[in-house]
């Protein structure tokens, strides 16, 4: 059975979006990314894949930058996109993963490996990662 029979067909056109401003947001950007992946065809597998970026950038977001962040997730044929916004600085991709014994600056790094494609442009005094996931 393909991963994805069963399973709403994308919508394009449909968007949610949640801010985000304090550490105990993040279980619920956890559950809206989670939820609203599947509502828009993510398999179960590559809904947790998602979730753990967001939550990755969304924890940088909490501990590098002040004013919170926004998650924004829509669909487009075949694929899923989800952007990721902020106020910090811009950031470089195509990180090395650190060394097992570092103590931070694994998040990019990870969320570049978890996603099919990470993008990153400047929006509005901060930033916009999108992270896009194949259907």
């Amino acid at each position: 059975m393909p991963a994805t029979e069963g399973l709403p067909p994308a919508v394009p056109g449909r968007l949610f979006e949640m801010s985000y401003t304090a550490p105990g947001d993040l279980a619920e950007i956890r559950a809206f990314v989670r939820a609203h992946g599947r509502d828009l065809g993510l398999a179960e597998s590559r809904a947790d894949l998602l979730t753990l970026a967001v939550s990755e950038l969304a924890t940088n977001t909490l501990q590098h930058t002040a004013g919170g962040g926004r998650v924004r997730l829509h669909a487009e044929p075949g694929r899923l996109l989800c952007d990721v916004i902020d106020q910090g600085p811009m950031r470089s991709l195509g990180r090395a993963m650190p060394a097992a014994d570092a103590l931070r600056g694994r998040g990019l790094a990870i969320v570049e490996r978890l996603c099919d494609e990470v993008d990153i442009t400047a929006e509005d005094g901060g930033t916009r990662v999108r992270l896009m996931l194949l259907l």
